[in-house]
C-alpha cells in the first residue's frame, strides 16, 4: 500500500471520529446496532449520526446530512437500502471523506446488475481517492478504541475486549464468530476487519494493514477466494518478516465447493494447491477448521517462542500419556526421554511411576500433589523441551486436591516462565481462567492441546525457515504460442540449466543409423511433433534399440505410428539418445496460477504424480533452501535419501534444477501455461539428474517468437 493508502486505512480502522449515514433509533436495528455498539464500547471519538427524521438519535445530536456535520468524519458507516447506498457514496466523495464502510448488499454478491453498481460505487470512490470497506460487509472494530462499528448480534452478549489477535475475514458471518469464539475461549482481539464484496478493501489490504501492528501477535483469516494474488503475497510476506503468526481458513478445496463460493460475496475460489503452496511458503497455516484456527491462535496468542519440535509429556494416567505420545509422533513431534541423569533423580520421586517420556505420576498425587512440582521442574530444567503437557484428568474438580494441585504447577513452573506449558484438564471454568491468568494454556481433549501446539511449533519453524520468493530471474525465453516440440523444449531447459541428456534429432532412416552409432547402443528412440505431447499412447516410444537394422526399423516403426495415429501432425523426426542409467524417477512441472502466476513443482515422476498426488509447490521463483523444502515434504523422497539399503540419490542436483526450472518459469511468466519435465531422473549421489522428457505448452497470449536455437546438447542429424 502507498503512504496515502495506509493513513485512509489509519482513519477506517483507527478513527477520531464516525458518521453514520441512517442511523437508527431502534438499537436493534442494523444501523441502530453499529451505534449502539460504539457508544457502549467507551469510544472517545465524536459521533455522527445522520438521520433526516430525527433530532436526536439514541439520545445523541442528529443532523439531517453528511454537509451538515461542523467537520469531515475521518470514516461514515453507510447503513442504507441498496437504493440510496450509490447516492450516499457520491456525498462522501464530494465532501473529502477518506474512509467509507457500508453495510448495504445487493451489489457483485446478487449479479452482473449488482456488479455495475458495485463497479460505480468503486470508480466514484477511487475518483475522490476514498477507500471502502464492503459493500454487503458486517463492518469492523478496534476493541482498544472502543470502536464498534458492526452490527454482529454476538455483541450483544458481550463486547470483546482488546489482546493480541486480530481477525481478517470476507464472511462477515466468520468473522464475527471467530471474534466470538476467541473471546469466549479468553483471547482478547484488537481488531476484527470484514471485507465482503471488496469493492475496494481487499482480504489482502486488511492483511498488510494488521502485520503492521507492533501489539498484534496472531492473525485469523477467512477467504473464499484471493482477487490480487500479488498483493496477498505481500501482506504475508510483512506478516512474516513482522512476526506474526497467520492461521488461515480458506473454503473452496472441491469442485463443488468453489462453485458455491462464487455465488457468496462474488468470490472466486483459486487453485487450491496454489493458496496451499503460498501459505506454507510464507510462514502461515491452513486450518481444516474453525475449531483448530481457535485452538491454534489461543498457543501462538501466548507468545512463548516455540524453536523446535520436543516435546515433554506428564500425565496422571499411563494410558491418556501413551494417547498424547502417540498423537504428537503422528504430527512428526519428538517425544525424548529424560537424560539419564534427571531419571535418576525422578524415580527418586516416582518409585512407583514411569520417568521416561511420557513422565507417569500415577495416582499418588491425590495424596501428595507436591511431586507435580518436582517433576515439572525437573523436565523443564533437564529435559530440553521446547513445550510440555500436563495431563490432570478431572483432579481440579475435586476441592480437597485442586488447590494443592494448583500449587504444585505453579511451583514447578516459576522457573520457566519462557517455556510453554499446557495443562489438560477438566476443570470448572473460574479454575481454568485462574490457570490461564497465571500463563497456562488449558485444554479438555488431549489431541486437540496436541494437534495445536504442533502447528504453533510448525509456525515458528516456517517463519524461521521460510524466505519468501528470491529476485532472480534470468531474462524471458523465445517461446512462440504455438506448440512445442519435446525437442524444442528440451532445448528451452537446457538454456535454463536444467540438465537434460545428449541426443539427436534425425528426420531420415540413414540419420537415425549414424546417430546410434555415435550414441553407442543401446539406444532409446521417440517420435518429434509438436502436436503430440503424449507419445506413448501412440506408441511413438520405442527402447532398448540395438543394432543398426533395428534402429532403422524402429524408425521407419515410428515414423508409420505417428501418421496413422495422427495425419494431420507435423513431424519433426526422431529423436535418438542413449538408454538412461539407473535412477529414481521424479517430476519438475511449473503450472500457472490465474491468481498468484508460476507456480513450481516437485514430487515422485512415473504413475505415481497420477496415483498417489505426491506433490509440493511453491510460488517461483524459489531459492535452494525452499527447494530442499520442497524435496522433503515429498513423502516419497524416501526413495532420494535411500530406501531399503540403496545409495543416496544426488538431491543437491534435484534442488538446483527445481531453482533454475523456478527461475524460468519467472521469467516467461504469462508466455507458459504449464511445464512437464517427467521423468526427470536423479542418478546416484555426486552424478547428477537429467530431463529424459519435457513438454511445454505455452499460454495464448504468450509472446511470438521462435524457438531458442544453439544448445549444445542436441544435434538435428540428416
Amino acid at each position: 500500500m502507498t503512504t496515502d493508502s495506509q493513513a485512509d486505512l489509519d482513519r477506517m480502522f483507527c478513527p477520531r471520529s464516525v458518521a453514520i449515514i441512517g442511523a437508527s433509533d431502534d438499537p436493534n436495528r442494523i444501523s441502530g446496532r453499529a451505534l449502539r455498539y460504539i457508544r457502549e464500547g467507551g469510544f472517545k471519538g465524536a459521533i455522527y449520526p445522520i438521520n433526516s427524521r430525527r433530532d436526536i438519535v439514541q439520545g445523541l445530536k442528529a443532523y439531517p446530512a453528511l454537509e451538515n456535520l461542523p467537520e469531515v468524519p475521518d470514516v461514515v458507516l453507510i447503513a442504507l437500502p441498496f437504493s440510496l447506498a450509490e447516492q450516499a457514496v457520491r456525498s462522501c466523495a464530494n465532501l473529502g471523506v477518506k474512509a467509507a464502510i457500508i453495510f448495504t448488499g445487493g451489489f457483485a454478491e446478487t449479479g452482473e446488475a449488482g456488479a455495475q453498481a458495485q463497479a460505480e460505487i468503486r470508480a466514484i470512490a477511487a475518483a475522490a481517492g476514498m477507500r471502502l470497506l464492503g459493500p454487503n460487509c458486517l463492518g469492523m472494530f478496534n476493541s482498544e478504541l472502543g470502536f464498534f462499528a458492526l452490527f454482529a448480534s454476538s455483541l450483544d452478549r458481550q463486547l470483546p475486549s482488546s489482546g493480541p489477535v486480530a481477525v481478517v475475514s470476507q464472511s462477515g458471518a466468520y468473522g464475527q464468530q471467530i471474534a466470538y469464539l476467541a473471546q469466549r475461549r479468553g483471547l482478547g482481539v484488537k481488531y476484527c476487519i470484514t471485507t465482503g464484496n471488496e469493492a475496494d478493501v481487499s482480504v489482502a489490504d486488511a492483511l498488510m494493514w494488521v502485520a503492521g501492528q507492533p501489539d498484534i501477535r496472531v492473525i485469523m483469516a477467512y477467504a473464499e477466494g484471493i482477487r490480487n494474488g500479488p498483493a496477498f503475497v505481500r501482506a504475508l510476506d510483512v506478516a512474516q518478516r513482522n512476526g506474526k503468526q497467520i492461521v488461515f481458513v480458506k473454503v473452496g478445496r472441491s469442485e463443488r465447493g468453489a462453485q458455491a463460493v462464487a455465488s457468496h460475496t462474488a468470490a472466486l475460489a483459486g487453485a487450491d494447491e496454489a493458496f496451499d503452496a503460498v501459505l506454507r511458503q510464507f510462514g502461515a497455516y491452513r486450518a481444516e477448521s474453525t475449531d483448530e484456527q481457535i485452538d491454534i491462535a489461543y498457543v501462538c496468542a501466548r507468545g512463548v517462542p516455540l524453536s523446535g519440535h520436543r516435546l515433554g509429556i506428564l500425565t496422571v494416567s499411563g494410558g491418556f500419556g501413551v494417547q498424547i505420545c502417540d498423537a504428537a509422533i503422528s504430527l512428526g513431534l519428538d517425544v525424548p526421554p529424560l537424560p539419564e541423569s534427571a531419571q535418576v533423580r525422578l524415580s527418586r520421586i516416582l518409585p512407583s511411576g514411569s520417568v521416561l517420556n511420557p513422565v507417569d505420576c500415577t495416582g499418588q498425587v491425590v495424596n501428595d500433589t507436591s511431586v507435580i512440582a518436582e517433576s515439572l521442574d525437573l523436565m523443564l530444567a533437564e529435559g530440553g523441551y521446547d513445550a510440555v503437557i500436563a495431563f490432570f484428568s478431572t483432579l481440579p474438580i475435586a476441592a480437597s486436591v485442586a488447590e494443592n494441585l494448583r500449587r504444585g504447577v505453579m511451583e514447578g513452573t516459576r522457573n520457566h516462565a519462557d517455556r510453554l506449558v499446557v495443562l489438560c484438564t477438566v476443570a470448572d471454568p473460574d479454575s481454568v481462567r485462574a490457570y490461564e491468568k497465571a500463563g497456562f494454556l488449558v485444554f479438555e481433549d488431549a489431541a486437540r492441546a496436541v494437534r495445536a501446539v504442533a502447528a504453533a511449533m510448525r509456525l515458528t519453524a516456517r517463519r524461521r525457515l521460510s524466505s519468501g520468493v528470491s529476485d532472480a530471474a534470468p531474462e524471458p525465453a523465445a517461446i512462440g504460442q504455438g506448440p512445442v516440440s519435446e525437442f524444442d523444449a528440451k532445448r528451452l531447459l537446457a538454456d535454463a540449466h536444467i540438465p537434460v541428456p545428449s541426443e539427436y534429432l534425425v528426420a531420415s532412416r540413414a540419420a537415425a543409423i549414424e546417430a546410434a552409432q555415435q550414441s553407442g547402443s543401446p539406444v532409446a528412440m521417440k517420435i518429434v511433433s509438436p502436436d503430440i505431447l503424449h507419445k506413448t499412447e501412440i506408441g511413438g516410444v520405442i527402447l532398448n534399440v540395438s543394432g543398426d537394422a533395428a534402429v532403422g526399423e524402429a524408425y521407419d516403426a515410428l515414423m508409420r505410428r505417428a501418421r496413422n495415429a495422427m495425419p494431420s501432425a507435423r513431424i519433426e523426426g526422431v529423436l535418438v539418445t542413449p538408454m538412461a542409467p539407473c535412477g529414481v524417477e521424479t517430476i519438475i512441472g511449473i503450472k500457472r496460477d490465474p491468481t498468484f502466476g508460476p507456480l513450481v513443482m516437485f514430487g515422485l515422476g512415473g504413475v505415481f504424480v497420477e496415483v498417489f498426488k505426491d506433490v509440493a509447490f511453491r510460488l517461483a521463483p524459489i531459492d535452494l533452501e525452499q527447494a530442499h523444502e520442497m524435496i522433503a515434504e515429498v513423502k516419497g523422497s524416501a526413495l532420494l535419501e535411500g530406501a531399503r539399503g540403496a545409495g543416496r540419490s544426488d538431491i543437491d542436483a534435484v534442488a538446483a534444477a527445481l531453482v533454475n526450472a523456478s527461475r524460468f518459469a519467472a521469467a516467461n511468466a504469462g508466455r507458459i501455461e504449464s511445464v512437464d519435465i517427467n521423468p526427470f531422473l536423479v542418478l546416484p549421489a555426486g552424478q547428477g539428474a537429467l530431463a529424459l522428457d519435457a513438454a511445454i505448452v505455452p499460454s495464448q497470449d504468450g509472446s511470438a517468437g521462435p524457438p531458442a536455437a544453439g544448445a549444445t546438447h542436441a544435434r538435428a542429424m540428416g
